[in-house]
């Protein structure tokens, strides 16, 4: 196979995972000031929701968000064409097929991780979206599901796939139970088998693998990327922690900023706090993104205590942040 990959398509060095409920765009606009270089991605959103529902409030985003993917979830080719389009419209810079996700109500939907089963049915869809986009279209899978884990089944997943056009997968290096696990157990109870992802790019190596789960340190993406795959994705750290972030621009792509500070993360937040605050937004609704931000550093507890306490009233603004800010002062 040759090497499709786009040199200007988004970097995968390093990304952040998409996560229910919490990549929202008040989530990434916060992640980005901690890093220029890391990819973001969106929480995953069906096809039905935008082809049915309020498109914008989901696909709605700050330009200071990129390079950010959208993650769509869904399993009929047309569908997936005309959201695929709908992304591009918007100026997102790559669209992901979710192919990873065990929830049952997923699978009630007929996509997420049961789509490892019907590989020739994944390839329909990536072909129908990259006919309809120039962006790139990407897959983010398992590396099996039930007891169909064989190395077999993936090279067969992953080969006819990327037959379609995908260059670009990242994959979870578990596999899922689709039945007897929650979501969460999903992403504890099967082991970690990173040696697979790295074979998958030994036997693939014009594919951009991108390795995620169980990362939680930059010295230990470091060690992944040593490994030879593409890129890693880090979730919930980069969220519970996200100043993890702090480092990724200078460790991972090479940048000679200084490091920003989490009291100059957070004046440059206050702006932005401000202005959602005279559309209407809720002060929480920003702030339970960044709880984490002092995890481990003096103050951390009475700054989580307070923005709980107070961000959640009716007319709180910027200056519950401000005071909050004082308990981590030394």
């Amino acid at each position: 196979m040759e090497n499709r990959i786009n040199p200007g398509y988004p970097c995968h060095r390093f990304s952040v995972a998409p996560m229910l409920d919490w990549t929202d765009r008040h989530c990434r606009f916060f992640l980005r000031l901690i890093s220029k270089q890391a990819l973001l991605y969106t929480e995953m959103v069906t096809t039905g929701a935008l082809l049915h529902g309020d498109r914008q409030r989901f696909l709605q985003f700050d330009p200071s968000e990129h390079p950010l993917a959208l993650q769509l979830g869904g399993s009929d080719p047309a569908g997936l064409a005309a959201c695929a389009k709908m992304a591009e419209d918007f100026g997102y810079d790559e669209v992901n097929l979710n192919v990873g996700c065990p929830s049952d109500r997923v699978q009630n939907g007929s996509f997420g991780a049961c789509l490892m089963a019907e590989p020739e049915l994944v390839a329909e869809c990536v072909g129908a979206m990259r006919k309809a986009v120039s962006i790139p279209v990407t897959v983010k899978s398992r590396i099996g599901i039930d007891d169909r884990d064989s190395y077999e089944e993936l090279i067969k997943f992953i080969g006819t796939v990327a037959e379609a056009g995908c260059d670009t997968f990242i994959v979870h290096a578990r596999k899922a139970w689709l039945k007897g696990l929650s979501p969460k157990q999903n992403r504890e109870v099967p082991p970690l088998r990173y040696d697979t992802v790295y074979r998958l790019k030994q036997d693939f190596p014009t594919l951009q693998i991108v390795l995620n789960g169980g990362i939680t340190t930059l010295d230990q993406a470091e060690d992944v990327l040593g490994n030879g795959v593409d890129g890693v994705m880090v979730g919930r750290e980069a969220y519970h922690n996200p100043y993890i972030l702090a480092e990724v621009d200078r460790r991972l792509f090479g940048a000679s900023a200084e490091v920003i500070t989490r009291a100059e993360i957070i004046e440059k937040l206050l702006p932005y706090i401000e202005q959602q605050r005279a559309e209407g937004v809720r002060l929480h609704s920003i702030t339970r993104h960044i709880l984490g931000l002092f995890h481990g550093e003096p103050g951390a507890r009475s700054w989580r205590r307070h923005l709980s306490e107070h961000a959640v009233k009716y007319d709180a603004d910027a200056s519950v942040v401000r005071e909050a800010l004082k308990f981590t002062i030394q």
